[in-house]
């Protein structure tokens, strides 16, 4: 248990990366599945359940950089909001004032962070989709496919390949981490008040992000599925006319593809991502207060 004390940056680094890399490398293989139900080739052409650790390279690399990164933004974020708004209500005279303000900071705050972490994590799910869906037997190998095209597309080329779907990454991330987040610090505050104490345990921080994760990932289903359609796509296709091109080929449910697996994904998700984060930054906090005194 830890007070409601704002992370250090390297506490928030620390934990961020341990976050990240635990949750993506415990829960791979429905990340897997979730992505050959959403490919465009069918579910057991892009491998069915066989190989479900294939292009785990990719996310072992990937994963502990970008959460590192969301993390460090997010606390700093939140924290220089948070203080601005805190001298807000000094001035006007009264420290409830403003407190309709701290579900928007934590809005702000979070996709802030989500910006931040897709310079990591785009790259990263285009090389781990691609493996994933079967169109290369492992990440090296999908990253050594997408450089080799330098000589035809430049570098230029080869880096917009890499960030292919970054625009509806944004849209999927930022939707879903404006939901996300703000309902965990919501019930972790609820928590704070209702048991007495000023502090959240990892367990409690684990419960709270299984639920928020939850909703919020039912709710951003669709984003996903074109998200995904687009990383997986032989040549480059904008967002709009491959939207009308699900439509006419799939129909409406085709934007559900996949929603079972990624609400399980992400809930059980969350509560590791979630939990493991909160016992890091108890942990180091702890440690920091120790060693101060």
């Amino acid at each position: 248990m830890t007070s409601t004390t704002t992370p250090t940056f390297t506490t928030a680094l620390l934990s961020g990366a341990l976050a990240g890399a635990t949750v993506d490398l415990s829960l791979y293989p429905l990340d897997t599945l979730k992505t050959r139900l959403q490919s465009s080739s069918g579910f057991l052409a892009s491998g069915g359940f066989t190989g479900i650790y294939r292009g785990v390279g990719s996310a072992i690399i990937g994963s502990a950089p970008g959460a590192a990164l969301f993390f460090c933004t997010y606390e700093y974020s939140k924290s220089f909001l948070s203080a601005r708004r805190q001298a807000k209500q000094i001035t006007e005279g009264g420290p409830g004032l403003r407190e309709w303000e701290a579900p928007i900071e934590h809005m702000v705050a979070a996709s802030l962070g989500e910006v931040a972490a897709c310079a990591v994590r785009v790259p990263t799910e285009v090389v781990k989709q691609r493996a994933q869906a079967g169109q290369h037997p492992s990440s090296l190998s999908a990253l050594s496919a997408i450089l080799s095209q330098h000589r035809s597309i430049g570098m230029s080329g080869v880096w917009r390949e890499l960030y292919r779907g970054w625009s509806v990454t944004i849209m999927r991330e930022v939707p879903f981490t404006v939901i996300q987040f703000p309902l965990w610090e919501s019930m972790k505050e609820y928590r704070r008040r209702t048991s007495g104490k000023d502090g959240i345990s990892a367990f409690e921080s684990g419960l709270f992000g299984s639920a928020a994760g939850a909703i919020a990932a039912g709710v951003t289903t669709p984003l996903d599925v074109l998200k995904t359609r687009m990383m997986l796509a032989k040549e480059k296709t904008a967002m709009i006319p491959l939207l009308k091109q699900i439509l006419k080929d799939n129909g409406p449910r085709a934007f559900f593809a996949g929603i079972a697996p990624r609400v399980m994904w992400i809930s059980i998700g969350g509560a590791i991502f979630l939990g493991s984060y909160q016992w890091a930054s108890n942990t180091l906090t702890e440690r920091q207060a120790r060693y101060k005194a």
